[in-house]
């Protein structure tokens, strides 16, 4: 038996070496499997604290190797006991260093995935700004494949200096078709280190007012009050002047009234005390002043500046109104009028003209 195995040959090999090639190649692929299995099995086992988060992110790597790297791994394993002739045992090392390369690449590209998933699931489970995450986590892995598809091409004889060369030059032309979007781009980038607003920001510029719902790599999504989506570029979005009122400590406010001419200086001196004690009656206000600031066409005109001490609309109006009703309570018990837009009207007969 073991004759008719060494006569018997294919393809230059004896029957005995390629029955020696597969059980080799089979059991080296199925321990290999078994080796990743288990390591993924005890990394997986619950413990807390930071240890755990790595172990679970290693064996998340792990997952990601392919069965077909396993297999290919297994064929190289068993090929190392085949009596090979130089020129089979040079393509070899090739086929080895590519297998190699693109598993490492694979197992990196997770672990860049993994990452920035970490970086983006913050302790309230949001992500406040996930531009520059993004955009690193796509650049590391462009440069991760690319440094192993060079290397790979410089492993098998090609001449990669020249390659990189018209790679420049190639670049240069994609770089002027794609100026626009590339803008935008760099314009995400900006926001990203910068930080102008983050998501959930209530943002005025131009006409638009919403509230940030996405910023991407081109473009910022923004809920509109009128409840619609705008979708606004990130470059033309950052050639405007931003308000973020989020972002407000505190709300400083400013309105104005009139009082009618015929109101009594005496009274007209208790407004003041009056307008104060209906902004103090608020926990959320701070009283700054108020003053009869001129004379109107119609009207004694007074000014108030008052702060609310919340960036929230609604609190606002909330307390604006309360002030606005405590106001005309007051003045109705002091018979005080507001003033309204009036014209006097003086009408002279003919007979005063001819006099």
């Amino acid at each position: 038996m073991q004759d008719f195995l060494e006569i018997n040959t294919f393809i230059g090999l004896s029957l005995l070496q390629w029955l020696t090639l597969i059980i080799v190649a089979i059991s080296s692929y199925f321990f290999l499997s078994y080796l990743c299995s288990i390591a993924i099995k005890k990394l997986s086992v619950d413990v807390s604290g930071t240890e755990n988060r790595f172990n679970h992110a290693l064996a998340e790597v792990l997952r990601s190797t392919q069965k077909i790297t396993l297999a290919l791994f297994a064929l190289l394993i068993a090929l190392q006991f085949l009596d090979l002739s130089e020129k089979w045992e040079h393509r070899l090392s090739h086929l080895t260093f590519f297998v190699i390369g693109i598993q490492l690449a694979l197992w990196v590209s997770k672990s860049i995935t993994i990452w920035s998933n970490m970086q983006l699931l913050e302790k309230d489970e949001q992500a406040p700004n996930p531009v520059i995450t993004s955009m690193l986590s796509w650049i590391l892995k462009v440069a991760i494949w690319s440094i192993v598809l060079l290397a790979i091409l410089s492993n098998v004889g090609i001449n990669i200096t020249a390659f990189i060369a018209s790679l420049g030059v190639g670049g240069v032309a994609v770089a002027l078709a794609v100026q626009n979007i590339l803008s935008d781009l760099f314009a995400s980038l900006a926001i990203g280190l910068d930080k102008p607003f983050v998501i959930g920001d209530f943002v005025v510029f131009g006409e638009v007012a919403g509230s940030i719902e996405r910023i991407g790599l081109k473009t910022t999504h923004i809920r509109s009050i009128s409840g619609e989506q705008i979708v606004c570029s990130n470059t033309e979005l950052l050639k405007n002047t931003i308000h973020n009122y989020k972002r407000m400590s505190e709300r400083r406010v400013e309105f104005k009234f009139g009082v009618t001419y015929d109101t009594p200086p005496a009274i007209l001196a208790k407004i003041p005390g009056i307008v104060k004690s209906a902004i103090e009656k608020s926990e959320h206000t701070r009283f700054d002043r108020a003053h009869l600031k001129g004379f109107g066409s119609s009207s004694l005109d007074f000014e108030v500046i008052y702060f609310v001490d919340s960036s929230d609309f609604n609190l606002y109006m909330d307390i604006q109104q309360e002030i606005n009703l405590d106001l005309i309570k007051e003045f109705n018990k002091l018979n005080i009028s507001f003033a309204l837009p009036t014209t006097n009207m003086h009408i002279r007969t003919l007979e005063a003209v001819a006099a």
